[in-house]
């Protein structure tokens, strides 16, 4: 599987060549694009998507989502799949990724882990089997991501949402207001070197229960990336997340 990795001078780009670079999942780089100069021995690197000679698989997307129209018109043209590991994504770009889903299959989630995975499935059982439970969710990550919260925290709102038809959000929580039955609060942490650590809290007058997960290495995504990847080559135009791969769908 010939993948081309775009962000390819990022932490989690870098981290998706090498594990391409040792056969993880039949990957083999041939190509990386960054909007920076990035100068790798194994395979060729570009900044304008028009010049890039190679005919990849897969593009597996660690950039930023800024980038998001312009990978997509490459891909589209090409008729590569395409798996989106960026988060932070406006409307407009994500409204872009559905459309191009239509003409190619596209992979996206806002984290690329199994554990997470599981994390939103127990999340969504604990909160329809507890109905009238507060819940709050946690995120930390490092000093340096750019966006808050994190696209994991609003994955595991989103999924619980559809077990909490009237819930809403809070982000942060100040004032005197007191807290209502429907809200779900959502605080995120930035600090250190914090690789990545979900909790979700859902409590009552009588028991709580909490559900973390934790990220070790940033190889853990990476890893992710290219299960994701070789789930989605040979696929039909479409767009496919973590469930759909967790689930063989």
């Amino acid at each position: 599987m010939k993948i081309l990795i775009c962000g390819v001078g990022g932490r989690m780009g870098r981290e998706v060549a090498k594990l391409a670079l040792d056969g993880v999942r039949g990957a083999v780089p041939v190509a990386g694009y960054d909007v920076i100069p990035v100068d790798t021995r194994e395979f060729r690197t570009y900044t304008d998507w028009k010049l890039v000679e190679e005919e990849p698989d897969c593009i597996i997307d660690f950039s930023h989502h800024a980038g998001t129209s312009a990978l997509l018109q490459y891909a589209v043209e090409r008729k590569i799949p395409t798996v989106v590991c960026t988060t932070g994504h406006t409307p407009e770009e994500a409204e872009a990724i559905l459309a191009a889903s239509k003409e190619i299959p596209i992979f996206h989630s806002a984290n690329m882990s199994l554990g997470i995975a599981l994390l939103v499935e127990l999340a969504k059982i604990t909160a329809k089997n507890f109905p009238d439970a507060d819940i709050e969710i946690i995120e930390k990550h490092h000093n340096r991501k750019l966006d808050a919260p994190s696209g994991t925290a609003l994955l595991l709102a989103n999924e619980i949402k559809e077990v909490r038809e009237n819930a809403h959000f809070v982000f942060g929580r100040g004032g005197q207001a007191k807290r209502t039955p429907e809200e779900i609060g959502i605080h995120a942490i930035r600090m250190g070197n914090i690789i990545g650590e979900h909790e979700v809290i859902v409590g009552t007058d009588t028991q709580t229960i909490t559900l973390k997960h934790e990220a070790h290495s940033r190889a853990l995504f990476a890893e992710g990336a290219l299960a994701a990847a070789a789930y989605l080559v040979g696929r039909s135009a479409g767009l496919y997340d973590m469930k759909s791969m967790v689930s063989g769908n």
